[in-house]
Protein backbone atom coordinates (compact mmCIF):
# COMPACT_ATOMS: atom_id res chain seq x y z
CA UNK A 1 0.00 0.00 0.00
CA UNK A 2 1.52 3.36 -1.00
CA UNK A 3 2.05 5.85 1.82
CA UNK A 4 -0.19 8.32 -0.04
CA UNK A 5 -3.14 5.91 0.35
CA UNK A 6 -2.60 5.72 4.10
CA UNK A 7 -2.27 9.50 4.45
CA UNK A 8 -5.60 9.96 2.65
CA UNK A 9 -7.42 8.00 5.36
CA UNK A 10 -8.22 9.54 8.72
CA UNK A 11 -8.88 6.92 11.40
CA UNK A 12 -9.18 7.95 15.02
CA UNK A 13 -9.99 4.92 17.20
CA UNK A 14 -10.44 7.22 20.21
CA UNK A 15 -13.21 9.31 18.62
CA UNK A 16 -16.77 9.09 19.90
CA UNK A 17 -17.89 8.03 16.43
CA UNK A 18 -15.42 5.10 16.29
CA UNK A 19 -16.37 3.95 19.80
CA UNK A 20 -20.07 4.02 18.89
CA UNK A 21 -19.62 2.43 15.44
CA UNK A 22 -16.18 0.89 14.82
CA UNK A 23 -17.42 -0.89 11.69
CA UNK A 24 -18.05 2.29 9.71
CA UNK A 25 -14.83 3.83 11.05
CA UNK A 26 -12.71 0.89 9.87
CA UNK A 27 -14.37 0.27 6.49
CA UNK A 28 -12.00 2.65 4.62
CA UNK A 29 -8.98 0.91 6.18
CA UNK A 30 -10.28 -2.49 5.14
CA UNK A 31 -10.85 -1.28 1.58
CA UNK A 32 -7.71 0.83 1.03
CA UNK A 33 -5.21 0.34 3.88
CA UNK A 34 -5.56 -3.18 5.30
CA UNK A 35 -2.29 -2.86 7.26
CA UNK A 36 -2.53 0.69 8.60
CA UNK A 37 -0.11 2.56 10.83
CA UNK A 38 -1.98 4.37 13.61
CA UNK A 39 0.04 7.13 15.24
CA UNK A 40 -2.71 7.47 17.85
CA UNK A 41 -2.34 3.85 18.96
CA UNK A 42 1.37 3.69 18.17
CA UNK A 43 0.65 0.40 16.42
CA UNK A 44 -0.48 -1.30 13.22
CA UNK A 45 -4.17 -1.91 12.58
CA UNK A 46 -5.08 -5.03 10.57
CA UNK A 47 -8.65 -5.22 9.27
CA UNK A 48 -9.07 -7.92 6.57
CA UNK A 49 -10.33 -11.38 7.47
CA UNK A 50 -7.62 -13.38 5.68
CA UNK A 51 -4.84 -11.18 7.08
CA UNK A 52 -6.16 -11.58 10.62
CA UNK A 53 -6.40 -15.35 10.26
CA UNK A 54 -2.85 -15.50 8.92
CA UNK A 55 -1.58 -13.26 11.74
CA UNK A 56 -3.06 -15.53 14.41
CA UNK A 57 -0.89 -18.36 13.04
CA UNK A 58 2.26 -16.36 12.23
CA UNK A 59 5.18 -17.40 14.48
CA UNK A 60 6.73 -13.93 14.00
CA UNK A 61 3.85 -12.45 16.04
CA UNK A 62 3.94 -13.06 19.78
CA UNK A 63 1.19 -13.11 22.41
CA UNK A 64 3.75 -12.19 25.10
CA UNK A 65 2.73 -8.53 25.33
CA UNK A 66 2.63 -7.85 29.07
CA UNK A 67 6.38 -8.27 29.64
CA UNK A 68 7.46 -5.75 26.97
CA UNK A 69 4.81 -3.25 28.09
CA UNK A 70 6.09 -3.26 31.68
CA UNK A 71 9.72 -3.20 30.52
CA UNK A 72 9.03 0.05 28.62
CA UNK A 73 7.30 1.71 31.59
CA UNK A 74 9.13 4.28 33.76
CA UNK A 75 10.91 2.77 36.79
CA UNK A 76 8.37 3.97 39.43
CA UNK A 77 5.51 2.51 37.37
CA UNK A 78 7.39 -0.78 36.94
CA UNK A 79 7.43 -1.21 40.72
CA UNK A 80 3.69 -0.59 40.90
CA UNK A 81 2.97 -2.96 37.99
CA UNK A 82 5.21 -5.82 39.20
CA UNK A 83 2.44 -7.80 40.98
CA UNK A 84 0.24 -7.35 37.91
CA UNK A 85 2.97 -8.45 35.51
CA UNK A 86 4.03 -11.42 37.62
CA UNK A 87 0.44 -12.65 37.63
CA UNK A 88 -0.59 -11.94 34.02
CA UNK A 89 2.56 -13.54 32.64
CA UNK A 90 1.12 -16.84 33.92
CA UNK A 91 -2.07 -16.46 31.86
CA UNK A 92 -2.02 -18.80 28.86
CA UNK A 93 -3.46 -15.99 26.72
CA UNK A 94 -0.26 -13.95 27.23
CA UNK A 95 2.23 -16.76 26.55
CA UNK A 96 3.76 -18.42 23.50
CA UNK A 97 4.81 -22.04 22.98
CA UNK A 98 6.21 -23.99 24.71
CA UNK A 99 4.83 -22.32 27.88
CA UNK A 100 1.43 -21.82 26.27
CA UNK A 101 1.30 -25.44 25.09
CA UNK A 102 1.94 -26.72 28.62
CA UNK A 103 -0.50 -24.38 30.38
CA UNK A 104 -3.26 -24.84 27.80
CA UNK A 105 -2.83 -28.60 27.84
CA UNK A 106 -3.24 -28.80 31.61
CA UNK A 107 -6.22 -26.43 31.60
CA UNK A 108 -7.88 -28.47 28.83
CA UNK A 109 -7.84 -31.49 31.12
CA UNK A 110 -10.09 -29.66 33.60
CA UNK A 111 -12.19 -27.43 31.32
CA UNK A 112 -13.67 -30.27 29.27
CA UNK A 113 -16.67 -30.40 26.93
CA UNK A 114 -18.27 -32.83 29.36
CA UNK A 115 -17.80 -30.41 32.27
CA UNK A 116 -19.36 -27.59 30.23
CA UNK A 117 -22.35 -29.62 29.03
CA UNK A 118 -23.00 -30.82 32.57
CA UNK A 119 -23.79 -27.19 33.45
CA UNK A 120 -26.88 -27.05 31.21
CA UNK A 121 -29.50 -27.51 34.00
CA UNK A 122 -27.61 -25.16 36.35
CA UNK A 123 -27.42 -22.44 33.68
CA UNK A 124 -31.17 -22.75 33.05
CA UNK A 125 -31.82 -22.54 36.79
CA UNK A 126 -29.72 -19.36 37.12
CA UNK A 127 -31.36 -17.77 34.06
CA UNK A 128 -34.87 -18.44 35.38
CA UNK A 129 -33.93 -17.18 38.84
CA UNK A 130 -32.66 -13.88 37.41
CA UNK A 131 -35.77 -13.50 35.26
CA UNK A 132 -37.97 -14.26 38.29
CA UNK A 133 -36.14 -11.57 40.26
CA UNK A 134 -36.76 -9.02 37.51
CA UNK A 135 -40.43 -10.00 37.25
CA UNK A 136 -40.80 -9.67 41.01
CA UNK A 137 -39.27 -6.18 40.93
CA UNK A 138 -41.62 -5.16 38.10
CA UNK A 139 -44.58 -6.47 40.09
CA UNK A 140 -43.41 -4.64 43.21
CA UNK A 141 -42.72 -1.26 41.60
CA UNK A 142 -44.85 -1.24 38.46
CA UNK A 143 -41.78 -0.03 36.56
CA UNK A 144 -41.50 -2.14 33.41
CA UNK A 145 -38.08 -0.76 32.43
CA UNK A 146 -34.80 -2.21 33.64
CA UNK A 147 -31.11 -2.39 32.73
CA UNK A 148 -30.63 -5.70 30.93
CA UNK A 149 -26.88 -5.64 31.56
CA UNK A 150 -26.96 -4.88 35.28
CA UNK A 151 -29.92 -7.15 36.08
CA UNK A 152 -29.24 -10.07 33.74
CA UNK A 153 -26.29 -10.11 31.30
CA UNK A 154 -23.72 -9.21 33.96
CA UNK A 155 -24.68 -11.52 36.85
CA UNK A 156 -25.52 -14.59 34.72
CA UNK A 157 -22.04 -15.53 33.43
CA UNK A 158 -20.37 -14.57 36.70
CA UNK A 159 -22.70 -16.91 38.62
CA UNK A 160 -22.15 -19.67 36.06
CA UNK A 161 -18.35 -19.56 36.08
CA UNK A 162 -18.40 -19.18 39.87
CA UNK A 163 -20.46 -22.36 40.12
CA UNK A 164 -18.15 -24.12 37.70
CA UNK A 165 -15.11 -23.20 39.80
CA UNK A 166 -16.87 -24.08 43.05
CA UNK A 167 -16.75 -20.47 44.31
CA UNK A 168 -19.31 -19.71 47.07
CA UNK A 169 -22.06 -17.52 45.63
CA UNK A 170 -21.74 -15.08 48.55
CA UNK A 171 -18.23 -14.17 47.30
CA UNK A 172 -19.12 -13.64 43.64
CA UNK A 173 -19.87 -9.92 43.98
CA UNK A 174 -16.49 -9.00 45.48
CA UNK A 175 -14.66 -11.16 42.94
CA UNK A 176 -16.54 -9.36 40.18
CA UNK A 177 -15.51 -6.00 41.65
CA UNK A 178 -11.83 -7.01 41.66
CA UNK A 179 -12.21 -8.44 38.17
CA UNK A 180 -13.66 -5.11 36.98
CA UNK A 181 -10.56 -3.33 38.34
CA UNK A 182 -8.34 -5.77 36.46
CA UNK A 183 -10.33 -5.17 33.28
CA UNK A 184 -9.29 -1.53 33.26
CA UNK A 185 -5.76 -2.69 32.45
CA UNK A 186 -6.26 -5.95 30.55
CA UNK A 187 -9.00 -4.50 28.32
CA UNK A 188 -7.26 -1.11 28.05
CA UNK A 189 -9.77 1.45 29.21
CA UNK A 190 -8.71 4.69 27.54
CA UNK A 191 -10.33 7.15 29.93
CA UNK A 192 -9.24 6.16 33.44
CA UNK A 193 -5.84 7.56 34.51
CA UNK A 194 -5.86 5.39 37.64
CA UNK A 195 -6.31 2.10 35.77
CA UNK A 196 -2.81 0.73 36.52
CA UNK A 197 -3.07 1.31 40.26
CA UNK A 198 -6.63 -0.04 40.37
CA UNK A 199 -5.74 -3.15 38.36
CA UNK A 200 -2.73 -3.85 40.59
CA UNK A 201 -4.89 -3.51 43.70
CA UNK A 202 -7.52 -5.80 42.18
CA UNK A 203 -5.05 -8.55 41.32
CA UNK A 204 -3.47 -8.51 44.80
CA UNK A 205 -6.93 -8.98 46.36
CA UNK A 206 -7.96 -11.71 43.91
CA UNK A 207 -4.71 -13.63 44.32
CA UNK A 208 -5.04 -13.60 48.12
CA UNK A 209 -8.66 -14.77 47.93
CA UNK A 210 -7.91 -17.62 45.51
CA UNK A 211 -4.90 -18.79 47.53
CA UNK A 212 -7.16 -19.20 50.57
CA UNK A 213 -9.85 -20.80 48.38
CA UNK A 214 -7.42 -23.38 46.97
CA UNK A 215 -6.08 -24.23 50.42
CA UNK A 216 -9.62 -24.81 51.68
CA UNK A 217 -10.45 -26.76 48.55
CA UNK A 218 -7.54 -29.13 49.09
CA UNK A 219 -8.39 -29.53 52.77
CA UNK A 220 -12.05 -30.28 52.01
CA UNK A 221 -11.10 -33.19 49.74
CA UNK A 222 -12.40 -34.51 46.45
CA UNK A 223 -15.61 -36.24 47.64
CA UNK A 224 -17.35 -32.96 48.53
CA UNK A 225 -16.32 -31.04 45.42
CA UNK A 226 -16.08 -33.74 42.75
CA UNK A 227 -16.67 -32.55 39.20
CA UNK A 228 -15.90 -28.83 39.53
CA UNK A 229 -13.17 -27.26 37.42
CA UNK A 230 -11.02 -26.30 40.40
CA UNK A 231 -10.72 -29.95 41.40
CA UNK A 232 -9.85 -30.71 37.79
CA UNK A 233 -7.10 -28.08 37.81
CA UNK A 234 -5.70 -29.41 41.07
CA UNK A 235 -5.65 -32.93 39.65
CA UNK A 236 -4.47 -32.01 36.13
CA UNK A 237 -1.33 -33.88 35.18
CA UNK A 238 0.56 -34.34 31.96
CA UNK A 239 3.36 -36.92 32.08
CA UNK A 240 4.04 -36.07 35.72
CA UNK A 241 3.71 -32.30 35.18
CA UNK A 242 1.19 -30.28 37.16
CA UNK A 243 0.28 -26.66 37.76
CA UNK A 244 2.22 -24.79 40.44
CA UNK A 245 0.28 -22.90 43.12
CA UNK A 246 0.98 -19.59 41.33
CA UNK A 247 -0.22 -21.10 38.05
CA UNK A 248 -3.34 -22.50 39.71
CA UNK A 249 -4.20 -19.08 41.12
CA UNK A 250 -3.59 -17.47 37.72
CA UNK A 251 -5.79 -20.08 35.98
CA UNK A 252 -8.65 -19.48 38.41
CA UNK A 253 -8.44 -15.70 38.00
CA UNK A 254 -8.26 -16.03 34.20
CA UNK A 255 -11.29 -18.32 34.07
CA UNK A 256 -13.32 -16.04 36.32
CA UNK A 257 -12.26 -12.92 34.41
CA UNK A 258 -12.68 -14.28 30.89
CA UNK A 259 -15.70 -16.36 31.88
CA UNK A 260 -17.95 -13.40 32.55
CA UNK A 261 -16.59 -10.29 30.81
CA UNK A 262 -17.16 -11.21 27.16
CA UNK A 263 -20.25 -13.36 27.76
CA UNK A 264 -21.97 -10.34 29.29
CA UNK A 265 -21.30 -8.43 26.10
CA UNK A 266 -22.45 -11.30 23.89
CA UNK A 267 -25.80 -11.40 25.70
CA UNK A 268 -26.34 -7.63 25.64
CA UNK A 269 -25.01 -6.90 22.15
CA UNK A 270 -26.85 -9.92 20.77
CA UNK A 271 -30.16 -8.85 22.27
CA UNK A 272 -29.72 -5.34 20.95
CA UNK A 273 -29.04 -6.70 17.44
CA UNK A 274 -32.26 -8.72 17.66
CA UNK A 275 -34.35 -5.83 18.95
CA UNK A 276 -33.10 -3.58 16.14
CA UNK A 277 -33.98 -6.20 13.48
CA UNK A 278 -37.69 -6.98 14.06
CA UNK A 279 -37.90 -9.48 11.20
CA UNK A 280 -35.01 -11.50 12.67
CA UNK A 281 -36.48 -11.28 16.18
CA UNK A 282 -39.83 -12.56 14.88
CA UNK A 283 -38.14 -15.41 12.99
CA UNK A 284 -36.24 -16.49 16.11
CA UNK A 285 -39.26 -16.17 18.43
CA UNK A 286 -41.30 -18.34 16.07
CA UNK A 287 -38.61 -21.05 16.05
CA UNK A 288 -37.23 -21.21 19.58
CA UNK A 289 -37.52 -25.01 19.58
CA UNK A 290 -35.18 -25.21 16.57
CA UNK A 291 -31.85 -25.69 18.37
CA UNK A 292 -29.89 -25.45 15.11
CA UNK A 293 -31.39 -22.03 14.34
CA UNK A 294 -30.84 -20.81 17.92
CA UNK A 295 -27.17 -21.82 17.71
CA UNK A 296 -26.76 -20.15 14.31
CA UNK A 297 -28.41 -17.00 15.66
CA UNK A 298 -25.82 -16.91 18.45
CA UNK A 299 -23.03 -17.25 15.88
CA UNK A 300 -24.50 -14.36 13.89
CA UNK A 301 -24.66 -12.26 17.06
CA UNK A 302 -20.96 -13.02 17.61
CA UNK A 303 -20.17 -12.04 14.02
CA UNK A 304 -22.40 -8.99 13.65
CA UNK A 305 -21.59 -7.17 16.89
CA UNK A 306 -19.66 -9.56 19.09
CA UNK A 307 -17.77 -8.87 22.32
CA UNK A 308 -14.28 -8.83 20.76
CA UNK A 309 -13.00 -5.76 18.94
CA UNK A 310 -9.35 -6.74 18.62
CA UNK A 311 -6.44 -8.78 19.88
CA UNK A 312 -2.84 -7.56 20.16
CA UNK A 313 0.30 -9.24 18.87
CA UNK A 314 3.95 -8.12 19.07
CA UNK A 315 6.43 -8.61 16.20
CA UNK A 316 9.47 -10.68 17.21
CA UNK A 317 11.47 -9.75 14.09
CA UNK A 318 11.49 -7.32 11.17
CA UNK A 319 9.42 -8.29 8.13
CA UNK A 320 7.36 -6.78 5.33
CA UNK A 321 3.61 -7.21 5.03
CA UNK A 322 1.43 -5.81 2.27
CA UNK A 323 4.17 -3.38 1.37
CA UNK A 324 4.61 -2.14 4.93
CA UNK A 325 7.74 -2.62 7.05
CA UNK A 326 6.88 -4.19 10.40
CA UNK A 327 9.73 -3.68 12.89
CA UNK A 328 10.68 -5.96 15.75
CA UNK A 329 8.77 -4.83 18.84
CA UNK A 330 5.92 -3.26 16.87
CA UNK A 331 2.41 -3.94 18.16
CA UNK A 332 -0.36 -5.06 15.81
CA UNK A 333 -4.06 -4.76 16.59
CA UNK A 334 -5.87 -7.60 14.81
CA UNK A 335 -9.32 -6.03 14.42
CA UNK A 336 -11.52 -9.11 14.63
CA UNK A 337 -14.67 -6.99 14.51
CA UNK A 338 -13.63 -5.61 11.11
CA UNK A 339 -12.76 -9.12 9.89
CA UNK A 340 -16.26 -10.22 10.91
CA UNK A 341 -17.69 -7.58 8.56
CA UNK A 342 -15.30 -8.29 5.65
CA UNK A 343 -17.43 -8.49 2.45
CA UNK A 344 -14.85 -10.87 0.94
CA UNK A 345 -16.06 -13.50 3.41
CA UNK A 346 -19.52 -12.37 4.54
CA UNK A 347 -21.92 -11.20 1.79
CA UNK A 348 -23.85 -8.09 2.85
CA UNK A 349 -21.76 -7.99 6.03
CA UNK A 350 -23.70 -5.14 7.68
CA UNK A 351 -26.98 -7.07 7.52
CA UNK A 352 -27.94 -9.05 10.63
CA UNK A 353 -29.20 -12.45 9.44
CA UNK A 354 -29.75 -15.28 11.93
CA UNK A 355 -29.88 -17.78 9.03
CA UNK A 356 -26.52 -16.69 7.57
CA UNK A 357 -24.72 -19.86 6.39
CA UNK A 358 -21.19 -18.62 7.06
CA UNK A 359 -21.93 -17.04 10.48
CA UNK A 360 -19.75 -19.56 12.34
CA UNK A 361 -16.63 -18.29 10.55
CA UNK A 362 -16.58 -15.35 12.96
CA UNK A 363 -13.46 -14.40 14.93
CA UNK A 364 -15.30 -13.64 18.20
CA UNK A 365 -13.22 -16.19 20.13
CA UNK A 366 -9.95 -15.74 18.25
CA UNK A 367 -8.30 -18.33 16.04
CA UNK A 368 -5.50 -20.89 16.14
CA UNK A 369 -3.75 -22.04 19.31
CA UNK A 370 -5.19 -19.14 21.33
CA UNK A 371 -8.81 -19.90 20.42
CA UNK A 372 -10.78 -19.09 23.58
CA UNK A 373 -10.92 -21.98 26.03
CA UNK A 374 -14.29 -20.75 27.30
CA UNK A 375 -15.98 -20.47 23.89
CA UNK A 376 -18.17 -23.59 24.40
CA UNK A 377 -19.38 -22.23 27.75
CA UNK A 378 -20.22 -18.78 26.34
CA UNK A 379 -22.10 -20.36 23.45
CA UNK A 380 -24.01 -22.66 25.79
CA UNK A 381 -25.03 -19.79 28.07
CA UNK A 382 -26.36 -17.80 25.11
CA UNK A 383 -28.05 -20.86 23.60
CA UNK A 384 -29.96 -21.38 26.87
CA UNK A 385 -30.53 -17.74 27.84
CA UNK A 386 -32.05 -16.31 24.67
CA UNK A 387 -34.94 -18.82 24.32
CA UNK A 388 -35.82 -18.57 28.03
CA UNK A 389 -35.70 -14.79 27.94
CA UNK A 390 -37.71 -14.45 24.72
CA UNK A 391 -40.36 -16.93 25.87
CA UNK A 392 -40.70 -14.95 29.10
CA UNK A 393 -40.85 -11.52 27.43
CA UNK A 394 -41.72 -11.81 23.71
CA UNK A 395 -42.52 -8.10 23.62
CA UNK A 396 -39.15 -6.91 24.95
CA UNK A 397 -38.06 -3.57 23.43
CA UNK A 398 -35.24 -1.04 23.71
CA UNK A 399 -36.02 1.79 26.12
CA UNK A 400 -33.10 4.05 25.08
CA UNK A 401 -31.96 5.03 21.61
CA UNK A 402 -28.21 5.37 22.01
CA UNK A 403 -26.68 3.53 24.99
CA UNK A 404 -23.09 4.51 25.84
CA UNK A 405 -20.28 2.14 24.86
CA UNK A 406 -17.11 1.17 26.70
CA UNK A 407 -13.99 2.94 25.40
CA UNK A 408 -11.91 -0.26 25.38
CA UNK A 409 -9.93 -0.93 22.20
CA UNK A 410 -10.11 -4.70 22.81
CA UNK A 411 -13.73 -5.43 23.69
CA UNK A 412 -17.10 -4.03 22.64
CA UNK A 413 -19.84 -3.60 25.16
CA UNK A 414 -22.42 -1.11 26.35
CA UNK A 415 -22.17 0.47 29.80
CA UNK A 416 -25.89 -0.03 30.29
CA UNK A 417 -28.88 -1.09 28.19
CA UNK A 418 -32.35 -0.02 29.25
CA UNK A 419 -35.13 -2.25 27.97
CA UNK A 420 -38.91 -2.35 28.45
CA UNK A 421 -41.06 -5.42 29.06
Amino acid sequence: MPDTAQRAIIFDPLSAEAIRDPYTAMAPLQAEAPVYRSDILGAWVVTRYDDIRAAFRDPRLSSDRIRPFIARAPAPMQDMLKPLGDHLNLWAVFTDPPDHTRLRGLMNRAFTTRAVQALRPEIARIVNRLLDDIDAEIERTGNREFDLIHEFAYPLPALVIGHMLGVPEKDIDKLKRWSDLLAKFVLTSRSDPQKYRMASDGIVEMEAWFRRFLEEHRARGAPDVKGDVTTGLLDARDEGDRLTTDELVACCVLLLFAGHETTTQLLANGMRALLEAPDQLEDLCNNLDDLGLVRNAVEEMLRFDGPSLSMVRVATEDFRWRGRRIAKGDRLFLMMCAGNRDPRVFPEPHRFDIRREEAKKNFAFGYGIHFCLGAPLARLEAEIAFPLLLRRWPGLAMAEDDPPWSDSILTRGMLHMQVRV
